[in-house]
């Protein structure tokens, strides 16, 4: 006989194998329902065409970083000149992109464009607004209305939390960036 305080042996053949838990027949078919709605709401795949499109407007943007921080000048690797990083950059976006564009045609991440796809216009055209008016009226007013833009406009935010986050942000960015780092950025204040 057995002793009743004793930790219990393991099983033996007889016991049968052990019953599916119901809380994981739970979850995986709760999964199951979460993978089929993120499926529905997928937008359409934009094809092979749209793949390699993707991958020239990416190279395009790699080159034109490349020789616009070229002309900045690299410098040495013990003296970086301004360049040196962006181009750095720059050379991993075009290598990304020859490798998008030789591999990319089968892939299936590129989304058709559609209405959607113009917020994404309309946030690189704020930042193309915010590099023309930076050296001309300072950070201030540019980066105000790039944040505000960005999260009433294209993020929907309410009045009242477009407006504060937007001067906060703004004033952070001061009080990072020229108080206490001393960067020589151009400024109305």
């Amino acid at each position: 006989m057995s002793d009743p305080t004793s930790p219990p042996g393991p099983k033996s053949v007889q016991d049968g194998p052990p019953e599916p838990d119901p809380r994981a027949a739970d979850l995986q078919e709760e999964a199951d329902r979460l993978q089929a709605e993120m499926e529905e709401a997928r937008p359409p795949h934009g094809g092979p065409i749209s793949q390699v499109a993707a991958a020239l407007v990416a190279l395009a943007v790699g080159v034109f970083g490349a020789v616009g921080s070229y002309a900045l000048g690299l410098g040495r690797l013990t003296q970086p000149g301004p360049g040196l990083w962006p181009f750095a950059i720059s050379v991993v976006i075009v290598v990304l992109s020859v490798v998008l564009l030789l591999t990319g045609r089968h892939l299936r991440d590129t989304e058709r464009f559609s209405r959607s796809s113009l917020q994404t216009a309309a946030g690189v055209l704020s930042l193309v607004g915010l590099a023309v008016l930076l050296p001309v009226i300072g950070f201030e007013i540019p980066s105000l209305l790039l944040m505000f833009v960005w999260l009433r406009l294209l993020g929907k935010e309410s009045w009242r939390s477009s407006i504060v986050i937007s001067f906060g942000a703004v004033a952070a960015f001061y009080v990072l960036f020229v108080l206490l780092l001393q960067i020589p950025l151009p400024r109305l204040v």
